[in-house]
């Protein structure tokens, strides 16, 4: 049995060892603080814009089929109402997302082509036999994946979603060219879909005169401004 000295030697290291280590760790967690709270070793979140339709555009390109009332020309389709919101995180892309909400009346012939006159027409047609607002009110897109690299200021990205059109809702993948500048994102890019993939029929002006083809592509050069 050891004696009293000893006794109190074992006490007095005991005691000093706990002292150390409620010491160290709390050392240590001033120093976990100090690099948690360094610029380097944060996590950076990703950085919300909301789009701007007044600095944007929007549109689709269906390409004739017919050489009748309208001589075949190719048709340019503007959307003049939409909304969405980007997220994406400066530096590293991910987390990145997309949401497009194009108001299915708002969507207009454009072409100089055509006189106001043949406007008229295709844009009543498109209302009220291709596109059909009264029961598809919106276009939507919402991404479900995005990749992509950082090339100087630019973006490179693929966007993956789901397309809903005509009230169907299909896959598709976008390329686009994302730039960032201060407060201010641009996104440029085109992609094509297949109209009857979505339903979406052909007609497209003077009651089935002139008929478009099957693919219709969509350009796009959209602004959108930091929340």
């Amino acid at each position: 049995m050891p004696g009293k000295k000893e006794l109190a030697y074992t006490l007095f290291r005991v005691a000093f060892t706990l002292c150390c280590v409620v010491t160290m760790s709390g050392s240590s967690r001033q120093s976990l603080g100090r690099l948690m709270s360094s610029p380097a070793s944060k996590t950076q979140a990703a950085v919300r814009f909301r789009l701007d339709p007044s600095q944007s555009k929007f549109v689709a390109r269906a390409f004739s089929g017919g050489l009748l009332w309208f001589k075949g020309h190719d048709h340019l389709v503007a959307a003049r109402e939409f909304s969405g919101e980007v997220q994406i995180t400066p530096d590293s892309i991910t987390p990145a997302s997309l949401e497009l909400r194009v108001k299915t009346d708002s969507l207009v012939e454009t072409r100089d082509v055509f006189t106001e006159q043949q406007k008229q027409i295709i844009n009543k047609e498109l209302r009220e036999i291709v596109l059909e607002p009264a029961k598809y009110p919106e276009i939507v897109f919402r991404s479900t994946d995005v990749t992509g690299k950082l090339s100087g200021r630019e973006y490179q990205v693929r966007i993956g979603g789901n397309l809903t059109l005509h009230g169907v809702t299909r896959h598709i993948v976008i390329p686009a060219t994302v730039t960032l500048n201060g407060n201010d994102l641009r996104s440029v890019g085109h992609f094509s879909i297949d109209r009857g993939d979505f339903g979406v029929k052909a007609t497209s002006a003077f009651h089935g005169m002139v008929r478009v083809r099957d693919r219709i592509e969509f350009t796009f050069d959209i602004v959108g401004h930091r929340i």
